[in-house]
Formats: C-alpha cells, sequence, structure tokens
C-alpha cells in the first residue's frame, strides 16, 4: 500500500546543449572586448597599421592574431544563426589562419629574444618560453578542433580553450597594477575563461566535457610547467641557439 502512495520519481532535465549558442556568442564576444582593451593604447586606437610597432614582422603579427579573434566572433555568429554551412566554409580558412599564426608566432617570439625583450625581472631568455609554448598548445588544440569537427560540441570548446592560451599578452597590457607588464599574473587571469566554461559544463551537463578538461589540462599544465622548465640548463640551451641564429629578425 505505501508504494501505491509513493510519489513518482522525476529526472530533472539538464539544460544540456540548449544555451551553447548563447554561451560560446557571449565567451566570444567578451574575449574580443578583452584583446581591444589590451592592446587599443599601442595598437587598435594607435592606428593600427599606423602604430609604432617594432618592425614589419610584429605588425604582420598583430594583424594575423586579430583576425582569429574576429574569425572567432564571427563563427560563432554563423553557427548562432543557423548558418553551419558557411561555418563549414569559412573554417577551412580558419585552419589555414592558424597555420599561419604558428609561423609568425614562432618569428615573432624569436624577434623579442634577439631584441632581449622581456617583462621586468625576467630575462629574455627565460621569457621566450612563453611565446614558444604557446605556439606549442596552439596548434594541439586547433588540432584537436579539426578532428572533432564532426563533433561540435568538442570542436567548439577546443577552439575556445586555443584562443585562451593566447590571451596571457592582452591581461599583461592591461593597466592595472596587478597585470600590466606581469607575465605571470596576466597567465592566471586569464584561466577565468577556463572557470568560466567549467562551470557552464557543469550547469549544462552535470559534468566537465572531455574536451574541457583535456584542453583545460594542457593549457594549465603547461602554464604551471613553463617557468620551472625555462630555468633548466636545457632550455638556457636552446634559447641561446635561437637568439644566435635569429639575428636575421631583429
Amino acid at each position: 500500500m505505501a508504494a501505491a502512495f509513493a510519489k513518482p520519481i522525476v529526472a530533472k532535465a539538464l539544460p544540456g546543449p540548449r544555451f551553447d549558442h548563447l554561451f560560446f556568442s557571449v565567451a566570444s564576444v567578451l574575449i574580443l572586448l578583452l584583446v581591444f582593451i589590451g592592446f587599443a593604447p599601442t595598437y587598435f586606437l594607435a592606428g593600427v597599421f599606423r602604430a609604432h610597432l617594432p618592425n614589419t614582422l610584429i605588425h604582420l603579427h598583430g594583424a594575423v592574431f586579430s583576425c582569429w579573434i574576429l574569425l572567432l566572433v564571427l563563427q560563432t555568429g554563423l553557427v548562432s544563426s543557423h548558418r553551419v554551412d558557411i561555418h563549414r566554409r569559412v573554417g577551412l580558412f580558419g585552419f589555414t589562419l592558424a597555420c599561419f599564426m604558428v609561423i609568425l608566432g614562432l618569428l615573432a617570439g624569436a624577434n623579442l629574444l634577439v631584441r632581449n625583450v622581456a617583462p621586468p625581472g625576467v630575462d629574455a631568455k627565460t621569457f621566450y618560453v612563453i611565446p614558444f609554448s604557446e605556439m606549442i598548445m596552439f596548434p594541439i588544440l586547433v588540432l584537436l578542433a579539426y578532428r572533432a569537427r564532426k563533433d561540435p560540441a568538442a570542436h567548439k570548446r577546443f577552439i575556445l580553450i586555443a584562443t585562451v592560451s593566447l590571451l596571457g599578452a592582452a591581461f599583461a597590457r592591461f593597466h592595472v597594477f596587478f597585470l600590466y607588464k606581469r607575465i605571470l599574473p596576466a597567465l592566471f587571469t586569464s584561466y577565468f575563461i577556463l572557470l568560466l566554461l567549467a562551470f557552464y559544463d557543469l550547469w549544462s551537463m552535470h559534468k566537465l566535457h572531455r574536451a574541457t578538461s583535456l584542453g583545460s589540462a594542457l593549457v594549465i599544465g603547461v602554464g604551471l610547467l613553463r617557468f620551472p622548465f625555462a630555468h633548466t640548463a636545457v632550455w638556457q640551451f636552446f634559447a641561446a641557439w635561437v637568439q644566435s641564429h635569429a639575428r636575421w629578425l631583429g
């Protein structure tokens, strides 16, 4: 008889991917805003190609990386507008752009090393681990996104995390006392977007998506390990070798 009066257990429906369009569109616009704030004084509001940058390579680097951020906003907008057909065609351009970004990123990082550019308190050889490691993480994450192109949930997460892996430079230019030209606080601050993604996963699925777990582990793991590694003799020898063989970039 007690069973007859027992209330049926109704499973609470999870939001699932219903709000993906909103979350990833807002995240891409937020990234665009953060990049604009960081680089506005020295690049965007300085006239972009008229900005007083050290050389043509850095100008090209800035333009191509800016195109990636704009492409991120465009692609999330196309998906939200249900124009997946255009999104896929533009995605081929995005993959090519990412390859070009890696080449320019490695060249720009070597150029900084040759010019002995580094934040206060860090020597150029040690700082070189930042741009170099970013150009390792970024293509790995983009490749994972490309392989997962038929799995929209994984694809969009890998692309978002790949972009987050590049955001340290923007935060290091924020005119805030604990961020400005302080690379470690800037890098760790950029991870708040990974935290937002994790919260979104937990809210929408009650678990972390595997792409969120894998991508975030890569970005945070490399972020924690690269500075200790940069002080090893192996890295210092490698950075000195690059510095001596890349003087043509200076």
